[in-house]
């Protein structure tokens, strides 16, 4: 069966002064109809127990545009305001379903820039971009071709904290296909002092990016720190602080990328470990390290590129004692402190510590194909528990 996979391809462009000016407005206007609909939905069922659907938001907006208060929501494009609405409806969708929290209202210095415009709102022609409401295209720097023969059917601009301007195309992509299957399997076991450990033996180094510019960042942000606020040296100071963490996160992410990339391609079976890093985070000793180790984003970027090659993560269970476990002969550890990074067992077989909960975890994975205790191939399981967590069923006499 042929899969059509949707892919976004962002590219980085320039805009002339016009053509920011007004996507700077339509930014605001999506701010303003989104806190909108929110404060009209958020009102009506505190006071009236009522659920404001999407079109009731959308003729919502249609008076609004008509008061002379919010006249200036006529200027920019309509299809933005429409696709703020749409995205608060998948926001309390989410919400229903127990899959997020409450919708929050969008802030003008802390929210992401974004405005979303279909293809009734743009035209895609000779490989030019030109949106509603502009005369001229954009000046898109292409740093890759987009797939051949498809049209990009959903394009959304933004603007990140450094003040540069990005475009996202969101296209089929019909190179995407399922790998030739292989018999590799490989277990993960993600640290600190490596930033990944294979059950082959092989250590990949941590490049601690952050790391790299803590001094640089420490001295922008003392210097942001005795400025005035809202004065516009504030706001030179606050870019150069942005600048640096743009930096970190670029280097952070295209690490991530090429990692994934190349165990996806080189396995069929790929094993990590059900981390609650929102949790983890809370050590304030290792807040810094974890963080910009990037752990969960490192499973996103592997759980979708294993589903668009044809491959498969399990993830095992957070309770799961890797580090404890000998690998060989099975014994458990009663304790494990982070300071032993190797261990002898009882059997006399040495173990260096992530090599050692590598072979685990690629262990306990396999099992899943065999009873699939102690392992999760999914984020969360329907009752919110692990399956070595679930009490046994009780059984009729």
């Amino acid at each position: 069966m042929t899969t059509h996979v949707k892919r976004a391809f962002k590219y980085r462009f320039c805009p002339t002064d016009a053509q920011a000016a007004e996507l700077s407005r339509t930014f605001g206007c999506v701010r303003k109809v989104y806190n909108l609909a929110l404060a009209a939905r958020t009102e009506a069922w505190v006071t009236r127990q009522e659920r404001v659907t999407y079109n009731a938001t959308s003729a919502m907006l249609t008076a609004w545009k008509k008061t002379g208060e919010l006249a200036y929501l006529n200027e920019v494009s309509s299809v933005p305001l429409q696709q703020a609405l749409r995205h608060l409806q998948t926001a309390f969708t989410h919400f229903f379903g127990k899959r997020a929290k409450y919708p929050r209202f969008k802030s003008r210095k802390k929210s992401r820039k974004s405005a979303e415009y279909t293809s009734s709102a743009f035209r895609f022609r000779d490989g030019k971009l030109t949106l509603a409401k502009m005369t001229e295209p954009l000046d898109i720097v292409w740093s890759r071709p987009l797939p051949e023969g498809t049209s990009p059917s959903t394009v959304t601009v933004s603007q990140d904290a450094a003040g540069r301007w990005f475009v996202s195309l969101l296209c089929e992509d019909p190179s995407v296909k399922p790998l030739p299957a292989t018999g590799q399997a490989v277990g993960v076991d993600v640290g600190l002092d490596h930033l990944l450990t294979l059950s082959t033996g092989e250590k990949i180094a941590n490049p601690r990016h952050e790391r790299r510019d803590r001094a640089a960042l420490a001295k922008q942000q003392r210097r942001l720190a005795k400025k005035e606020k809202g004065s516009a040296n504030r706001a030179r100071a606050r870019l150069k602080v942005a600048k640096i963490h743009a930096r970190i996160a670029d280097r952070r992410r295209d690490t991530l990328h090429k990692l994934t990339t190349r165990l996806v391609r080189e396995n069929q079976t790929i094993v990590i470990e059900d981390l609650t890093v929102r949790n983890m985070v809370k050590n304030h000793r290792l807040a810094r390290a974890i963080s910009d180790a990037a752990w969960s984003e490192f499973r996103s970027l592997l759980e979708y590129k294993a589903q668009w090659y044809g491959r498969e993560v399990i993830a095992v269970d957070r309770w799961f004692p890797s580090s404890r476990l000998c690998s060989v002969c099975g014994t458990l550890r009663d304790t494990m402190p982070l300071n032993v990074r190797t261990w002898t067992c009882d059997c006399g077989v040495t173990h260096d510590r992530d090599v050692n909960a590598a072979h685990n975890l690629l262990a306990a994975g396999l099992a899943v194909t065999v009873c699939g205790a102690g392992v999760r191939p999914q984020r969360s399981t329907p009752d919110g528990q692990s399956a070595t967590k679930q009490k046994p069923s009780r059984r009729e006499p």
